[in-house]
């Protein structure tokens, strides 16, 4: 059987201004905003990922206070583009640091409103090899 990953909670204090962040700033697609008369609820997924994030009104998303999500991860082909197109979109993110010279050791954060954090990790076989073929690849 398989088990996917498909959607983690953010825990937000203001989705309005939450999603333009991960919408217009991080550049994720907001697949719904639904307001299901109990609460609202916001999907928003990043390009060629297979899992979204998840925020909104309702009790079982306010489970944990906005801001102590941390260390949710973002991999790219190239960190340091990634990184020039984030602060170009306005995210404060921290400098692009090179742990070890091997693919996967170059990295740099981020932090939404509340300060959910955020690691960019550089993979520069995702260029060739994403982990879900992009549809307008085939």
């Amino acid at each position: 059987m398989d088990w996917t990953l498909e959607v983690v909670v953010v825990p937000v204090s203001d989705l309005d201004a939450s999603v333009a962040f991960y919408r217009d700033r991080v550049g994720f697609h907001l697949d719904h905003d639904t307001d299901a008369g109990f609460g609202r609820i916001a999907q928003l997924t990043p390009r060629g990922s297979g899992c979204s994030v998840v925020m909104g009104t309702m009790p079982n998303l306010r489970a944990m206070p906005p801001g102590t999500q941390h260390g949710l991860q973002l991999v790219v082909a190239d960190a340091r583009a990634a990184h020039a197109e984030l602060v170009g979109r306005g995210v404060d993110c921290d400098e692009v640091v090179v742990l070890d010279e091997r693919d996967g050791g170059t990295l740099f954060g981020f932090r939404d409103p509340d300060g959910n954090s955020w690691t960019v990790q550089e993979i520069r076989a995702r260029a060739g090899q994403p982990l879900i073929p992009r549809a307008d690849d085939a």
